[in-house]
């Protein structure tokens, strides 16, 4: 018998009883549907702690001025002041890896706007700070390369400082505010970031070129950080041993003697992007086991019903000369057409329902073409192996005693 004439056959009889087959098909409906919603709502909520992280920066790697010691007292974290704009030079130039990086020296002090006040942090950096952290400008622009070598004195603002100086979603280019009695020129705002990895706020801070930071402020000669990022996430260890041996170098650090900077990495973030992506795919593939499991198990049932009821059909094939393997053939057809046609459904369900959860609830979704060639395969292999025993018991049957039975 053809595979065309066995197809003919199997969709003549799943046609007798159109209630009871689409009953059968529903349960590899919703299990399909099932997968397909989840695994896009999975792989969005994915996008979305990738793209946090991300923008917190996974490839950071974050240098800072070390412990310094005089006549047996340390002055601990930050208390040296060896590091140099020279040493963020030579970092971007001499180490292979880095794609952005800014030189930092950091205050706090009062900003004051006609009557209106606020303590904050004044963040002296450099050009690159929006690109290491994705970070946009609401209104204005960020400072550029001219401001920095020219020490200009320009500022930005985080959200929260602009709210409280000049009041909520306002613009303020333009507008001048002083820092320290000195007048610095509003040349932008910053989109909202909320707190950093450090968990400082990160709206809560003026950003100003370093070099006005470090000479008209601080008046200093030398930088307190410098922020590194990596062109790619797998390379952060290197690159952070590289900035390491580059300073040791450059400060003239002795074997065995301690360092007086630090380099520190992000690598609880990277950690917490693995575990947050295992963890959804292993909550997924539970999620489409069961549910699958659970219409394979009724597509068995009703084969097992099928085959008892057309016990006399099969004896009279049989003793007209159809073997045991068109027999077999038959029957499982029949399961996969039943799994193929319930998966097909279950797919545009799929696609439905979590198209349905972006535009009604607000909930990223990504349906990927890995989940829709998975969810059809599990629904094939799922009628293959749940319908081959019914199919098996069919084919073994005596056509003698087929014949026979009521």
């Amino acid at each position: 018998m053809s595979i065309v004439m066995t197809f003919r056959i199997a969709l003549k009889a799943l046609n007798r009883n159109k209630m009871r087959t689409a009953l059968t098909m529903l349960g590899m409906i919703i299990g399909v549907a099932a997968v397909i919603a989840m695994v896009s709502l999975g792989n969005g909520a994915t996008s979305s702690i990738e793209a946090s992280i991300q923008s917190a920066g996974t490839n950071i790697i974050n240098v800072n001025a070390g412990n310094f010691s005089q006549g047996g007292v340390r002055t601990g974290s930050g208390g040296a002041n060896t590091l140099t704009v020279e040493d963020s030079v030579a970092i971007r130039n001499e180490v292979r890896g880095v794609r952005y990086l800014c030189a930092g020296f950091n205050s706090r002090t009062q900003v004051i706007f006609q009557n209106q006040n606020w303590q904050t942090r004044i963040q002296g950096t450099d050009v690159d700070l929006p690109l290491i952290r994705s970070w946009p400008n609401e209104f204005g622009t960020f400072f550029s390369s001219q401001d920095v070598q020219t020490s200009g004195k320009v500022a930005v603002l985080g959200a929260v400082v602009r709210d409280q100086l000049f009041g909520e979603g306002e613009d303020p280019t333009g507008q001048v505010i002083r820092i320290r009695n000195q007048p610095f020129k509003v040349i932008g705002v910053l989109t909202r970031k909320g707190q950093a990895a450090m968990g400082e706020d990160q709206d809560d801070a003026v950003y100003c070129p370093f070099t006005t930071v470090q000479k008209k402020l601080q008046r200093a000669t030398y930088i307190q950080n410098i922020t590194v990022s990596a062109e790619s996430a797998g390379n952060i260890s290197k690159v952070a041993d590289d900035i390491a041996a580059l300073l040791r170098v450059r400060h003239k650090i002795m074997q065995g003697d301690t360092d007086d900077f630090m380099v520190r990495t992000l690598e609880e973030m990277a950690s917490l992007r693995v575990q947050a992506t295992q963890t959804m795919t292993y909550l997924l593939a539970g999620i489409a086991c069961v549910s699958l499991l659970v219409g394979g198990i009724g597509i068995m049932n009703i084969m097992l019903v099928s085959v008892s009821e057309r016990t006399r059909e099969i004896g009279l094939r049989m003793s007209l000369g159809a073997r045991g393997y068109d027999v077999l053939l038959q029957f499982l057809v029949e399961a996969v057409v039943l799994s193929l046609i319930g998966g097909i459904i279950g797919i545009g369900i799929g696609f439905g329902f979590a198209e349905g959860l972006t535009r009604f609830m607000q909930w990223p979704t990504a349906v990927s073409s890995d989940a829709v060639v998975m969810a059809f395969g599990f629904s094939a292999a799922t009628g293959i192996f749940f319908g081959f025993y019914p199919a098996r018991k069919a084919a073994a049957l005596d056509p003698i005693e087929a014949l026979r039975y009521e």
